[in-house]
């Protein structure tokens, strides 16, 4: 009687989706999707495999490949260059993407609508669209140089694309939409009702938007950036359209190792190395938020 209460009970849980089993799918799916194939790569990465036509034939343990990666000076300037992107990125979707949220959270209906299509707009057209866009506007005959020449500033094209500003233009255009949403998502709750208290106490503008507005949006700020720098750290697309064949940052080195030379087990420990360093700057990033979260709730009091 025990035992079909038990199975009854977790039948009721199960149909009434109380408990831990309404995640109980997403769990198995990301089991199989996540943890099964990172167990697989991480096994990759500390062997010495022997593939042929695409199968493995043997795979024998081995640090051989790690310590080579760390030893080698081309990892440590290839993953150099890909942070250096990652954080000029994310700096820069910050410094442009606040006066946007900040814009909505101060306009009127209208605008704040207009805002959100000219951010959400750009998410539904697919990435490689965006970045080919710019080969045609930074291209030697595209619309920027044209218009140069045409005013007379320039005598001859400039070199814009196949440049490390050419990747850095395409990847602050690609991820500011990911950099706006959350901050809009944290200003819409804004009470507005502190704006109106500070200026009572003569603040201007500018000293509301310092101490009041920004202090309470730390939280988007550092969403944001989280999200901006994982992408911009692991992107492929944009820094191998824009970028040209010369510019290799970590996520193509893994797509040369294991799609070009074959070789898993050094695309395994690049792409272990490349994951385990995001969380690294990722963990560093949410203590910076919630230690100015923890200075903004103690300065509210």
């Amino acid at each position: 009687m025990s035992e079909r209460g038990l199975h009854r009970r977790l039948l009721d849980e199960v149909l009434s989706g109380s408990g831990v089993w309404p995640a109980v799918p997403a769990i198995l799916v990301l089991t199989f999707v996540a943890v099964i194939p990172f167990f697989i790569l991480l096994s990759l990465g500390f062997s010495d495999i022997v593939v042929s036509r695409g199968v493995i034939v043997s795979q024998d343990f081995s640090l051989s490949h790690l310590t080579t990666a760390i030893s080698d000076p081309l990892y440590r300037i290839t993953f150099q260059r890909s942070l250096t992107l990652a954080l000029s990125t994310t700096v820069l979707c910050v410094l442009l993407g606040f006066p946007v949220a900040y814009l909505y959270l101060i306009g009127k209906p209208w605008l704040r609508r207009v805002i959100l299509v000219l951010t959400i707009a750009p998410i539904l057209t697919s990435g490689i669209v965006r970045t080919y866009s710019w080969i045609v506007i930074l291209g030697g005959r595209g619309v920027v140089n044209s218009l140069l020449l045409d005013l007379g500033l320039i005598e001859a094209p400039l070199r814009i694309i196949n440049t490390p500003w050419a990747v850095i233009i395409g990847m602050v255009q690609v991820h500011l939409p990911i950099m706006i949403l959350p901050l809009i998502a944290v200003m819409s709750r804004h009470d507005r009702r502190l704006d109106e208290a500070s200026a009572n106490l003569g603040a201007s503008r500018l000293g509301t938007l310092r101490h009041v507005v920004l202090p309470l949006s730390i939280g988007g700020i550092g969403t944001g950036a989280a999200l901006v720098f994982t992408l911009s750290y692991t992107t492929f697309v944009v820094p191998q359209l824009l970028g040209g064949g010369n510019y290799l940052n970590a996520a193509t080195m893994i797509y040369e190792q294991v799609v070009y030379s074959l070789e898993w087990s050094k695309g395994a420990v690049t792409a272990l190395l490349l994951m385990t360093s995001c969380l690294v700057v990722l963990a560093a990033i949410t203590w910076l938020t919630n230690l100015g979260t923890r200075w903004t709730r103690v300065s509210q009091r």
